[in-house]
């Protein structure tokens, strides 16, 4: 398995292009299989999750032309040759599990695997089903496999979400735009990403309103076309790198930035006393932290527009090395603190009971051995390494490699000391 080998204690200074959302790019692709007509998806995201996703739509028939290397991808589901999806293809990525609803829109039948466990919690997809038997479809759970069925197509319906599921509202929204008249989706959830899913489906001509907002409606057609459509820039990726620059110290551009979707971190980085320029209109967000030491800042995860439950690990690195006590709740998910076990083994102080994290922040950390154990906890251990004294290295990488593009490449530009080693490399 790969590994990252990291030198700490230099100061980060440079740019940092931001790469497409993995988090839309992974619904974008599933909305190809609602037309029998060409989709191109620019700024492309090249990860493990969206060539995992690349070779699951191959599964179904869909045509994917995507270069190793380009960030456009053409998808084209003319035909579809199979509404099979296979567990050994969907417990790799739970996004997969959203081919479900839109299969059943276009083929009237669907067969896909439940995507099975996940790291951080159980992550259910009763949410998901709930909202496709409203509109129609005849499920049935058999042997770790959804089958499910409409005849007589899917209709409109009035869905009322528990909790606002971010795939759950995608996976409805996709879903509704085949069916017969209109669906609203109430206590959906806002996320950017569900707003560039609404407008890639509006250009091949689905009627969705309200994406953004807590209601939306979407009015269903009968048919869809093919479109052209740019990913957002990753909200995530970009708040990850503005962390890493706050811990390491220094002065880091990030260009393509999605500015105004990170306004609860920029908030939380300025109260930390890092200094924060945000140009909207350019699309930068410049990060400036020189010698002064950060302040402890307590923070809790929300739903958009709150503090993400994707850059809570990276915070938590980041007040590891605050003057003060920070508190850290956690409200998404109910094992996401994983990380806090690996950053004590670099230094940090960190006193984790129940869905909360004390974190003392101390003067300097240690380079040391860790394991990552999931995406997010995984960069945040390397942006403690990059803060840290000596050699830090982290393991099992594959993690990082599933949400973040050509990581080591953009830090080394702007003055990190990052080498990747293959497990043959001892």
């Amino acid at each position: 398995m790969d590994r990252l080998n990291i030198i700490g204690g230099a100061q980060l200074n440079g740019r940092i292009p931001v790469s497409g959302a993995k988090n839309s790019a992974l619904k974008l692709m599933v909305a190809c299989l609602l037309t029998d007509e060409p989709i191109t998806l620019t700024n492309m995201p090249s990860l493990a999750d969206t060539r995992f996703l690349a070779q699951l739509l191959e599964t179904l028939g869909v045509e994917v032309y995507w270069p190793k290397g380009e960030s456009t991808c053409h998808l084209n589901a003319a035909e579809l040759k199979s509404t099979i999806a296979p567990y050994e293809q969907v417990r790799k990525m739970r996004a997969s599990f959203n081919v479900l609803g839109p299969l059943i829109a276009r083929s009237g039948h669907a067969t896909v695997s439940l995507p099975g466990g996940c790291a951080i919690g159980a992550r259910p997809v009763d949410l998901h089903l709930q909202a496709l038997q409203a509109m129609g479809a005849d499920l049935k759970v058999e042997s770790g496999y959804v089958k499910a069925a409409a005849i007589q197509g899917l209709k409109g319906a009035h869905i009322v979400f528990s909790m606002p599921s971010v795939g759950a509202t995608e996976h409805a929204m996709l879903t509704a735009t085949l069916a017969k008249g209109e669906t609203i989706l109430e206590n959906a959830a806002r996320e950017p990403e569900i707003e560039d899913l609404a407008d890639c489906l509006n250009s091949m001509g689905a009627k969705v309103s309200g994406a953004g907002t807590s209601t939306i409606r979407i009015q269903g057609v009968e048919k869809l076309h093919g479109t052209t459509h740019a990913v957002m820039p990753d909200r995530i990726e970009a708040g990850t790198y503005a962390m890493a620059a706050a811990a390491a110290g220094g002065d880091v551009t990030l260009d393509g930035a999605p500015v105004e979707a990170l306004g609860a971190m920029i908030a939380k980085l300025r109260e930390a006393g890092v200094t924060v320029d945000a140009d909207e209109a350019a699309h930068t967000l410049r990060i400036r932290r020189n010698g002064t030491r950060l302040k402890a800042v307590s923070v809790s995860t929300q739903p958009h527009p709150g503090f993400p439950t994707d850059l809570q690990a990276q915070f938590m690195a980041l007040m590891s090395l605050a003057d003060g006590t920070s508190i850290i709740r956690e409200t998404i998910f109910e094992n996401r603190f994983m990380h806090a076990p690996e950053l004590s083994r670099l230094g940090a102080d960190i006193n984790v009971r129940g869905q909360e994290a004390v974190v003392k922040g101390v003067p300097h950390l240690t380079g040391a051995p860790v394991m990552a154990t999931d995406l997010r906890a995984s960069v945040s251990l390397v942006i403690a390494g990059l803060a840290a004294e000596g050699e830090t290295v982290v393991n099992r990488i594959y993690h990082l490699d599933r949400g973040f593009e050509r990581l080591e490449t953009k830090l080394n530009a702007c003055g990190a000391n990052i080498q990747r080693l293959s497990g043959e490399d001892e």
